[in-house]
């Protein structure tokens, strides 16, 4: 399969998800207010989707400072790098929330999960919303009315113990399933017994991620002190069987320390149970560098080219398994504004 996305338009995709932060000259009015997700290492940051070329990139931006800039050229927008052109004719995507097209919701971003590379549990408590559920369908619903709406996706941090957030997410899935019949409904929860992926699969989800994180078992421990490495796979597994083939996907991340060849086994070990990687970059800021550093040791960041060159050997394995992430109508795959999508970008 071709790929929708020029290697000119996914060359820049890389180098805007490897670098740092994007400047927005002061003088320069966003058309509609930056998002603020509550959820994984972005969370409390400012940050845009800028779109280009059929693909798309989510960037942490600031008025003060970045690697990048905005700049208005004409009546166009490009994305600079001190001399260098990046990208040109680029334009804003707005969100519904946190994502394009989706309204992808964190139920509650307080955690008893100290996952180095995640800044929720570094939030302020406000800054979870004290979302009730009557509230989070409200969300969805008003939101599915909205121009290019594709699908209700939900997450959640773990505030006192998975069995209560994965019977909460159960239940908003039940409730938006009765007020959108026939909405695609993503859920993304830690869980801790096969059954509770039974019952969000009865609730009405139709599609599930389930993050192992990184196919390394030391740095796992060190990484997501507390969380269950073999029992998030075999809940993987039982996950392909209930929601079937291309509905069940996972984060690996790389840049934690370990080698290409982990990354591209975990995504090949998914790939044999029916699950599909979502291959994701690390991505240091201010608020997780010095944990991640106590935690697991000085690291190199991340590169352009080795994301591309990961996102070519998933590609790969996809394609033995005849799996792809195309299929996915909510969650990361549908976003594609946060990683190099295989079949899509290239």
């Amino acid at each position: 399969m071709e790929a929708k996305v020029s290697p000119e338009a996914v060359k820049a995709k890389a180098e805007l998800l490897a670098g740092g932060a994007v400047k927005i000259a002061k003088g320069f009015r966003l058309p509609f207010s930056p998002s603020k997700s509550t959820a994984g290492p972005g969370a409390g940051l400012p940050e845009i989707v800028i779109s280009f070329g059929d693909t798309r990139a989510k960037k942490v931006v600031s008025r003060t400072e970045g690697e990048f800039e905005l700049i208005e050229d004409g009546e166009s927008l490009t994305i600079v790098r001190g001399s260098d052109v990046v990208v040109d004719d680029v334009y804003l995507q707005p969100t519904l929330h946190h994502a394009p097209f989706q309204a992808f919701i964190n139920i509650d971003s307080s955690c008893i999960f100290n996952c180095v590379f995640c800044n929720a549990h570094r939030l302020e408590h406000y800054a979870t919303k004290n979302l009730t559920d009557d509230k989070i369908v409200n969300m969805a619903v008003l939101a599915a009315s909205s121009d290019g709406f594709a699908g209700i996706a939900l997450t959640s941090g773990v505030p006192q113990t998975q069995d209560d957030v994965t019977e909460r997410m159960s239940n908003i899935v039940r409730k938006i399933r009765a007020a959108l019949p026939d909405t695609p409904i993503g859920v993304e929860p830690y869980v801790t017994h096969p059954r509770q992926i039974d019952d969000l699969k009865a609730a009405g989800a139709t599609e599930i991620k389930l993050n192992i994180e990184t196919f390394d078992p030391d740095i796992f421990e060190k990484a997501c002190p507390g969380r269950d490495y073999s029992g998030t796979l075999h809940a993987i597994n039982h996950a392909c069987r209930v929601f079937g083939r291309n509905r069940v996907c996972s984060n690996i991340i790389f840049g934690l320390g370990e080698t290409d060849d982990c990354v591209v086994q975990g995504a090949r070990v998914l790939a044999n149970m029916g699950a599909v990687a979502t291959l994701r970059a690390l991505r240091l800021n201010k608020a997780n560098a010095s944990e991640i550093m106590a935690s697991i040791g000085s690291l190199q960041p991340v590169t352009a080219d080795r994301m591309l060159a990961l996102a070519r050997k998933h590609k790969v394995v996809l394609k033995d398994h005849d799996l792809t992430p195309l299929t996915f109508k909510t969650m990361c795959h549908a976003c594609l504004s946060c990683d190099i999508v295989p079949f899509w970008d290239l």
